[in-house]
Protein backbone atom coordinates (compact mmCIF):
# COMPACT_ATOMS: atom_id res chain seq x y z
CA UNK A 1 0.00 0.00 0.00
CA UNK A 2 1.35 3.49 -0.96
CA UNK A 3 0.52 6.18 1.32
CA UNK A 4 1.44 9.20 -1.42
CA UNK A 5 -1.28 10.33 -3.16
CA UNK A 6 -0.99 10.01 -7.10
CA UNK A 7 0.25 13.95 -7.29
CA UNK A 8 3.38 13.43 -4.78
CA UNK A 9 4.70 10.14 -6.23
CA UNK A 10 4.56 12.07 -10.01
CA UNK A 11 6.07 14.92 -8.76
CA UNK A 12 8.74 12.34 -7.06
CA UNK A 13 8.87 11.09 -10.75
CA UNK A 14 8.76 14.58 -12.38
CA UNK A 15 12.21 15.95 -10.23
CA UNK A 16 14.24 12.60 -10.63
CA UNK A 17 13.30 12.76 -14.60
CA UNK A 18 14.29 16.25 -14.78
CA UNK A 19 17.84 15.91 -12.57
CA UNK A 20 18.22 13.17 -15.34
CA UNK A 21 17.06 14.46 -18.46
CA UNK A 22 18.26 18.39 -17.63
CA UNK A 23 21.98 18.38 -19.30
CA UNK A 24 22.73 20.33 -21.44
CA UNK A 25 18.97 21.67 -22.45
CA UNK A 26 16.05 21.68 -19.54
CA UNK A 27 13.36 19.26 -20.06
CA UNK A 28 10.56 20.48 -21.58
CA UNK A 29 7.34 19.80 -20.13
CA UNK A 30 5.55 18.43 -22.92
CA UNK A 31 8.23 15.91 -22.68
CA UNK A 32 8.31 15.03 -19.58
CA UNK A 33 4.33 14.58 -19.63
CA UNK A 34 4.96 12.49 -22.64
CA UNK A 35 7.55 9.89 -20.78
CA UNK A 36 4.88 9.82 -18.30
CA UNK A 37 1.58 9.49 -20.64
CA UNK A 38 0.28 12.26 -19.34
CA UNK A 39 -1.54 16.01 -20.42
CA UNK A 40 1.36 18.34 -20.10
CA UNK A 41 -1.75 20.83 -18.04
CA UNK A 42 -1.49 18.13 -15.26
CA UNK A 43 1.66 18.55 -14.75
CA UNK A 44 2.15 22.22 -14.84
CA UNK A 45 0.46 23.16 -11.41
CA UNK A 46 2.88 20.80 -9.92
CA UNK A 47 5.53 21.77 -12.13
CA UNK A 48 5.27 25.21 -10.47
CA UNK A 49 4.84 24.58 -7.08
CA UNK A 50 8.09 23.22 -7.29
CA UNK A 51 9.58 26.26 -8.57
CA UNK A 52 7.66 27.84 -5.69
CA UNK A 53 9.09 25.96 -3.41
CA UNK A 54 12.73 26.31 -5.09
CA UNK A 55 13.19 22.64 -6.18
CA UNK A 56 13.09 23.49 -9.75
CA UNK A 57 13.82 26.63 -11.45
CA UNK A 58 12.01 27.58 -14.72
CA UNK A 59 13.89 28.31 -18.35
CA UNK A 60 11.67 30.79 -20.29
CA UNK A 61 11.99 30.55 -24.04
CA UNK A 62 11.66 28.32 -27.40
CA UNK A 63 14.76 25.87 -25.81
CA UNK A 64 13.11 26.44 -22.14
CA UNK A 65 11.81 24.22 -19.52
CA UNK A 66 12.71 23.15 -16.48
CA UNK A 67 15.81 22.16 -14.42
CA UNK A 68 17.06 21.30 -10.85
CA UNK A 69 17.40 24.28 -8.47
CA UNK A 70 20.07 22.95 -6.34
CA UNK A 71 22.20 19.72 -6.09
CA UNK A 72 20.55 16.71 -6.53
CA UNK A 73 21.77 15.64 -3.86
CA UNK A 74 20.55 18.84 -1.70
CA UNK A 75 17.01 17.51 -2.67
CA UNK A 76 15.04 15.01 -0.91
CA UNK A 77 11.96 13.36 -1.35
CA UNK A 78 10.31 14.81 1.69
CA UNK A 79 11.00 18.72 0.33
CA UNK A 80 9.17 17.45 -3.09
CA UNK A 81 6.04 16.44 -1.21
CA UNK A 82 5.67 19.12 0.67
CA UNK A 83 5.85 21.28 -2.43
CA UNK A 84 3.35 18.76 -3.81
CA UNK A 85 1.04 18.66 -0.88
CA UNK A 86 0.55 22.50 -1.24
CA UNK A 87 -1.18 22.28 -4.47
CA UNK A 88 -3.77 19.72 -3.73
CA UNK A 89 -5.74 21.81 -1.46
CA UNK A 90 -9.12 20.88 0.28
CA UNK A 91 -11.27 23.56 -0.39
CA UNK A 92 -13.86 21.39 -1.43
CA UNK A 93 -13.45 18.91 1.23
CA UNK A 94 -16.16 19.10 4.32
CA UNK A 95 -15.16 20.52 7.48
CA UNK A 96 -13.36 18.58 9.70
CA UNK A 97 -15.20 17.32 12.80
CA UNK A 98 -15.63 18.45 16.01
CA UNK A 99 -14.93 15.75 17.46
CA UNK A 100 -12.76 15.15 21.06
CA UNK A 101 -11.98 12.17 19.65
CA UNK A 102 -10.53 13.28 16.70
CA UNK A 103 -8.77 16.51 18.22
CA UNK A 104 -7.30 14.15 21.54
CA UNK A 105 -6.78 10.96 20.22
CA UNK A 106 -6.93 10.39 16.26
CA UNK A 107 -5.22 13.93 14.65
CA UNK A 108 -2.13 13.68 17.26
CA UNK A 109 -1.71 9.69 16.48
CA UNK A 110 -1.84 10.57 12.62
CA UNK A 111 0.01 13.40 12.93
CA UNK A 112 3.07 11.59 14.76
CA UNK A 113 2.96 9.05 11.89
CA UNK A 114 2.96 11.70 9.22
CA UNK A 115 6.20 13.42 10.58
CA UNK A 116 7.70 9.57 10.89
CA UNK A 117 6.76 9.14 7.15
CA UNK A 118 8.04 12.25 5.96
CA UNK A 119 11.71 12.06 7.96
CA UNK A 120 11.88 8.97 6.08
CA UNK A 121 11.16 10.43 2.77
CA UNK A 122 13.95 13.34 3.98
CA UNK A 123 16.42 10.62 4.29
CA UNK A 124 16.18 10.24 0.50
CA UNK A 125 17.58 12.38 -1.85
CA UNK A 126 16.90 13.17 -5.58
CA UNK A 127 20.16 11.87 -6.02
CA UNK A 128 19.82 8.55 -4.50
CA UNK A 129 16.52 7.76 -6.80
CA UNK A 130 18.54 9.39 -9.59
CA UNK A 131 21.53 6.40 -9.13
CA UNK A 132 19.11 3.88 -9.23
CA UNK A 133 17.51 4.75 -12.35
CA UNK A 134 20.58 4.38 -13.74
CA UNK A 135 21.49 1.68 -12.31
CA UNK A 136 17.68 -0.04 -13.55
CA UNK A 137 17.81 1.48 -17.03
CA UNK A 138 14.23 3.36 -15.69
CA UNK A 139 15.44 6.47 -17.39
CA UNK A 140 12.24 6.23 -20.06
CA UNK A 141 12.18 8.59 -23.36
CA UNK A 142 15.36 9.40 -25.37
CA UNK A 143 18.51 9.73 -22.84
CA UNK A 144 19.97 13.49 -23.89
CA UNK A 145 22.13 12.73 -20.81
CA UNK A 146 24.61 11.30 -23.08
CA UNK A 147 27.48 13.64 -23.89
CA UNK A 148 28.77 12.85 -27.51
CA UNK A 149 32.07 15.64 -27.19
CA UNK A 150 34.63 14.29 -29.39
Amino acid sequence: MILLSRRSLLSIAAVVDIALHARPLPVAAKILAERHNLPPRHLETVLQALVRHGILKGVRGPRGGYELARERRRVTAGDVVRAAMTVTGEDGLPPMPDSRLVDDVVGPAVKTASEAFLAQLDAITIDDLCRKAERNAALGGDDRTLDFAI
